[in-house]
């Protein structure tokens, strides 16, 4: 581990955020002398964020607890052309409407990582259609355009890999390195943001931003990335079976959000802690240290702060109380998600997928020949299956982890 004179690099240091940085001495320096404002960009293409981005926020929330300035920058004009970075295909355009809706949304998930207001050290959110709006498109490749050149572009991860696979990139989101390299040089002239932070997949874009103030403006930028976090069983961080794990509570529940952190694999325990919750580095060893079935007790640990930092402390109780209801105790945990079945009944496929429990009929199926799904406690196999209503509500389980109800 690195020894940094300031808190805020140790900080990332010490609980696993730092892949790569641009200038490690400089920003060190520049961060234990003043309070420094730095971003990160987020779409607005879905009306909640997923897990994968929730290393991004807490980023956010570090650089504010050691006292420097979180500037969330929401994409508002770049969701207009979608970033090509590790995407096969074009992104769907989406009406002025829906985008400030996303927006909308997307703040309140902000509001319960960071604290907002007029202070120094207080977060803001902008908006990036504020500025990328009103560019005329000639004054833009006058201004900006001599800057880039094709062959430094062709280089790029989000290009390269779009033509090695020989899928289309349209010109609109080849133009999307530039937009974002804009944001990074408007944001250090109009709020003297010095530090942009994004995942190891941006450390070009950033880099291009970097290299755009510098020229226009002769701006000392920097730049760091956070290391690319996959589950200790390979999977990508915000995805399951049965879909995303979703920040915002209209998206997915409170349980089955406490679920997935509760169900994490033991390997990823410790690497969580430190990433996704405040407690103690020393209590976070203590916990990490746990083994065999004690290690359930540092899942819980994990589930319970990082439900609370997310949806609140009585959505983390709740859910808590729900899972030892569940599976502890054998009754029906009330906070358990829910589908209901209208007078003739829902089949069993449709209510798996609609509880999140398959991403598809075709993977509801397997899990019913696997003899997987119990209703009521009795093991069903056949796909037609129906569930009919009732007077109290009827359970339905995916295995010994995923329960839910089927209310009338």
């Amino acid at each position: 581990m690195t020894s940094y004179k300031s808190d805020l690099l140790r900080l990332l240091d010490e609980r696993g955020y730092i892949h790569q940085m641009t200038d490690a001495d400089g920003l060190d320096s520049l961060a234990a002398k003043q309070v420094v404002p730095g971003y990160i960009g987020f779409d607005a293409t879905a009306p909640s964020l997923h897990v994968g981005s929730l290393v991004q926020i807490m980023m956010l929330r570090r650089l504010q607890q050691t006292g420097h300035k979180p500037v969330v920058l929401m994409g508002g004009g770049t969701t207009r052309i979608g970033d090509p970075t590790g995407r096969d295909e074009s992104r769907k355009m989406l009406s002025d409407e829906t985008i400030a809706a996303n927006i909308a949304s997307i703040f309140s998930i902000f509001q319960r990582f960071l604290t907002f207001g007029n202070g120094l050290t207080d977060a803001v959110m902008v908006n990036n259609h504020d500025w990328l709006g009103k560019l005329g498109y000639i004054e833009l490749l006058q201004e900006v355009g001599t800057h880039f050149t094709i062959n430094r572009m062709m280089t790029f991860d989000s290009v390269k890999l779009r033509l090695d696979r020989e899928q289309p990139m349209t010109f609109l989101e080849f133009n999307y390195m530039i937009l974002q390299g804009y944001d990074f040089r408007h944001l250090s002239k109009a709020m003297d943001v010095r530090l942009q932070m994004g995942g190891s997949d941006q450390w070009g874009n950033i880099v291009n931003g970097m290299e755009l103030g510098r020229r226009m403006d002769g701006a000392d930028l920097y730049g760091l990335t956070t290391p690319l976090l996959t589950t200790a069983a390979g999977a990508k961080m915000g995805k399951t079976a049965a879909g995303a794990v979703w920040l915002n509570p209209e998206q997915l529940s409170h349980f089955d959000y406490w679920q997935y952190w509760r169900n994490c694999d033991d390997r990823d325990v410790g690497k969580f802690l430190k990433l996704f919750t405040d407690l103690p580095m020393d209590e976070i060893a203590r916990l990490e240290a746990l083994e065999g079935a004690e290690i359930n007790a540092a899942k819980k640990i994990l589930a319970d702060a990082a439900t609370a930092m997310c949806r609140g402390e009585e959505a983390a109780r709740s859910a808590s109380e729900t899972a030892a209801q569940t599976f502890e105790k054998g009754q029906i945990g009330g906070d358990l998600p829910q589908v209901a079945a209208p007078a003739d009944g829902i089949d069993i496929l449709t209510a798996l997928r609609e509880l999140g429990f398959a991403a598809s009929n075709k993977e509801g199926r397997r899990k019913l020949d696997e003899g997987a799904v119990k209703v009521d406690g009795v093991v069903i196999r056949d796909p037609h299956h129906r569930i009919l209503p009732a007077a109290e509500p009827v359970p339905l389980s995916l295995g010994s982890k995923k329960h839910g109800l089927v209310t009338g």
